[in-house]
């Protein structure tokens, strides 16, 4: 029996001593809890704040982001308009050098239609003589389209004194041949456009030698026009014969340099003999002008004589004006009074004089 209540004794023993170590794991359990939970809520709020900075850090980039993208593309949409507005001018630019360069062109292809006429390539080289005449000379210096006494109608006549007399001046154009010459592929082909230009040429400077040049009536000379430089420096270059030709028949070639120089020499001999003609007027003036010097010459001297009297008369004025001022100076000098009297010196330059009597008496 008593071994039965030791025993159960221990078992209570056991038992109290089980409850108490798991009262004790439950509270150090419990106290752990606790500490883990504040431990929790710490990280939790530390947590929350790091959360928040960085929500704001991120705002922050972001806005800062936004602004930058935002800049960043106005900048790029403003250089991209600056951009598309000068190549929308560059294109105007294109537009209307295209433009031109299509005028030209078509006004290319009608220069070539007119020179490949020979009618229009004749009216071509008269419009531009009579365009370099009208530009120099007065209107009663030339005339266009005159008809000589044979009948003859000339492109330009110039109305020179004699001498040398009016000279007829006839527009001619070998463009033809000429571009044969030019464009002459080999050395046989070239030698016979060579011959048939300076053939042309001879041709043209008989036919004015024949029509234009009249005893009597025209100057003994005439010139054929070239409204191309390019004809005719070809012409000066490699032609000697052809120009020597022309020599022999009276014929001066000229282009439009060459014409505007003879035209600048023509007015001025033009001047010369209006002047000469008006010498004889220009004489008359003079001498008028001469008459008229000498009156104002005269007039001068009158005018001076004038003033020199009036220099005269002025000095004598202001010698009178002299005296009335000492006369009158005198006057306030006397002392007026009982022992004074007025006496006439006779013999002075001054005149009468007042001076005090002896003995007081008046």
């Amino acid at each position: 029996m008593e071994y039965l209540e030791a025993i159960v004794l221990v078992v209570v023993l056991v038992a109290v001593t089980i409850v108490v170590g798991a009262s004790f794991l439950v509270r150090t359990a419990l106290a752990r809890s606790e500490g883990l939970s504040q431990r929790l809520s710490e990280a939790q709020a530390e947590l929350s704040g790091r959360l928040s900075q960085l929500g704001e850090a991120q705002a922050a980039s972001h806005a800062h982001m936004s602004r930058t993208l935002e800049q960043s593309l106005n900048h790029h949409t403003e250089k991209t308009g600056k951009s598309m507005s000068d190549l929308h001018e560059r294109l105007a630019v294109i537009d209307s050098a295209q433009k031109k360069i299509t005028d030209l062109s078509e006004q290319v292809v009608g220069l070539q239609d007119i020179l490949s006429n020979k009618q229009a390539r004749g009216a071509f080289g008269e419009i531009q003589l009579n365009d370099l005449v009208a530009s120099m000379l007065p209107p009663s210096a030339y005339e266009l389209q005159a008809t000589l006494s044979n009948g003859k109608r000339a492109d330009c006549l110039l109305k020179l004194p004699n001498p040398p007399g009016s000279i007829v001046v006839d527009a001619k154009f070998p463009l033809e041949s000429y571009q044969a010459l030019r464009d002459a592929a080999d050395e046989t082909v070239k030698i016979q456009a060579t011959r048939s230009f300076g053939n042309d040429v001879r041709k043209h400077i008989k036919d004015i030698s024949e029509k234009y040049i009249i005893a009597g009536e025209t100057a003994e000379m005439a010139l054929m026009f070239l409204p191309s430089e390019a004809v005719s420096a070809e012409l000066h270059a490699n032609h000697r014969g052809v120009i020597e030709e022309s020599f022999k028949r009276r014929v001066v070639i000229v282009s439009p340099t060459t014409m505007w120089a003879t035209l600048n020499t023509m007015r001025a001999i033009l001047k010369d003999v209006s002047m000469r003609e008006q010498a004889g007027l220009i004489q008359t003036e003079v001498m008028k002008l001469l008459d008229d010097v000498g009156r104002l010459d005269k007039r001068v001297e009158n005018l001076d004589g004038h003033f020199g009297q009036a220099m005269k008369d002025i000095r004598e004025i202001r010698i009178s004006s002299e005296k009335v001022v000492k006369r009158g100076e005198r006057i306030q000098d006397i002392e007026l009074g009982e022992d004074v009297a007025a006496e006439e010196l006779p013999g002075t330059n001054d005149g009468p004089r007042l001076v005090p009597l002896p003995g007081g008496k008046e």
